[in-house]
């Protein structure tokens, strides 16, 4: 059931990204009096799943989700329809529309997904609001994974600086590490400089590198699980601070001492109700006691909540969509760097259900959308023939030049852009296909 949600919300995330984009090309062609042929949500090859005609143009719906198309006439696009261009230019057709006007059919696409961005971000301000972690109010500074120590981190440390720039807030803070090259912290009073090296950052981006990076907290207990080693020994609002008289102030020393003390009875210093006390707790072989810790409290003074009004929500919003364009430009030279290996990471239709969650959430879910509007946007801008990008560059090149490309020279180059997508395609359908083989092994 978890996995039908799942593809669900992801199918309908596609499609309401698709139809807006092609929608945005699709009006603007109109706008133009240009003839368009057909709109489709999801590719149809060889046959279609629903199709039906309206005036000029055929509406359908694909069975291949892995995009959708506005057939222009008179363009040369990844149809190829090469048949129609040997034939005399109409009026209607893109080809014969000056380049300004077919330009912007072109940026449509892109500029409604990043209008189709700012909208959902407002809606998320207004109804659940924005909170941020405060990383000016971390004194005890951050923990690490093993991973997060691989890339040169010290449990304690306090990142004051990311490429010589301070990052105000912990939301962001692990995203900017991993696309950044050098790091200032304070280590046991001290400020240090280190590069962060691409061969190191390999490590955390696999599965094992999530969560590298937390706030340091103290081990103030949640929830305890019925019949574990913890139970009716420790409470709700305990806070623990050593084991056999062994000062572990932090969480991260805590959970890195237990492991000593496997099959063993231990005393826990803890605080309750603000006295001293201690317990006798026996330590599994797992070295879990079965308790949570109470992250909320331990981050509230540094946790800040804002509920937006519909004006200052229509101001943060495009700075939440700027922000999340600029993490994808980092993150594309993060997966072009071959040191990285950030590459293998890329995940395509096969695994990008894993990016929601299990259970239906509408918050999550409209993050997402809004986040993956954005990085459709900036992909489509990209160069390439055969995108908006690799098209709209074309017809700049022209606007400057006064020289329009041939239609025999802009077939050649849409096939070269669309040997480049199939090499992508097999790039992210490999590493879904790979990754999947590699957790059925591991199981």
């Amino acid at each position: 059931m978890h996995l039908f949600i799942q593809i669900a919300q992801l199918l309908l995330c596609l499609s309401i990204l698709i139809v807006f984009h092609e929608a945005g090309h699709f009006f603007a062609a109109k706008f133009f009096k240009t003839k368009v042929e057909k709109f489709y949500l999801f590719f149809d090859p060889w046959f279609s799943l629903y199709k039906k005609k309206i005036g000029d143009t055929e509406y359908g719906i694909g069975w291949l989700p892995l995009g959708g198309y506005v057939k222009i006439a008179g363009m040369i696009d990844e149809s190829m329809d090469t048949e129609q261009m040997k034939k005399p230019p109409q009026p209607w057709e893109f080809r014969s529309k000056p380049a300004w006007q077919r330009l912007i059919i072109m940026l449509a696409g892109i500029i409604v997904n990043i209008i189709l961005a700012i909208i959902i971000y407002a809606g998320i301000l207004m109804t659940v609001g924005e909170s941020t972690v405060d990383t000016q109010k971390l004194p005890n500074g951050y923990s690490f994974s093993e991973v997060g120590k691989k890339l040169g981190f010290k449990d304690g440390d306090n990142i004051l600086k990311v490429d010589g720039k301070t990052i105000s807030s912990f939301n962001y803070l692990p995203i900017y590490i991993l696309f950044g090259d050098n790091v200032t912290v304070q280590r046991d009073g001290k400020i240090l400089n280190f590069n962060l090296l691409p061969e190191e950052k390999k490590h955390v981006l696999t599965s094992e590198g999530k969560g590298f990076i937390s706030p340091r907290i103290i081990t103030r207990v949640d929830s305890v699980l019925p019949n574990s080693a913890a139970y009716k020994i420790l409470q709700k609002g305990d806070i623990i601070t050593g084991i056999n008289n062994k000062p572990t102030p932090f969480f991260d020393e805590f959970k890195n001492e237990l492991p000593k003390y496997k099959k063993d009875t231990i005393t826990i210093n803890l605080k309750r109700n603000s006295q001293a006390i201690t317990q006798k707790i026996y330590v599994p072989d797992s070295a879990i006691l079965g308790f949570s810790t109470d992250i909320i409290t331990s981050l509230k003074n540094a946790t800040t909540y804002k509920k937006y009004g519909f004006f200052d929500a229509l101001k943060r919003a495009p700075a939440l969509s700027w922000e999340m364009l600029v993490i994808q430009i980092k993150q594309f030279k993060l997966i072009i760097n071959p040191k990285t290996e950030a590459y293998k990471q890329v995940s395509g239709p096969l695994r990008l259900y894993q990016a929601f969650s299990p259970e239906w959430d509408w918050v999550k879910f409209w993050n997402f959308t809004a986040m993956f509007s954005v990085w459709l946007a900036f992909l489509n801008l990209l160069p390439i023939p055969g995108l908006d990008g690799g098209h709209a560059l074309f017809t700049i090149v022209e606007m400057i030049t006064g020289q329009k490309l041939s239609d025999k020279a802009m077939e050649k180059v849409q096939m070269v852009g669309i040997f480049i997508l199939l090499a992508i395609m097999i790039l992210v359908f490999g590493n879904d296909i790979w990754n999947i083989i590699q957790s059925m092994i591991n199981k």
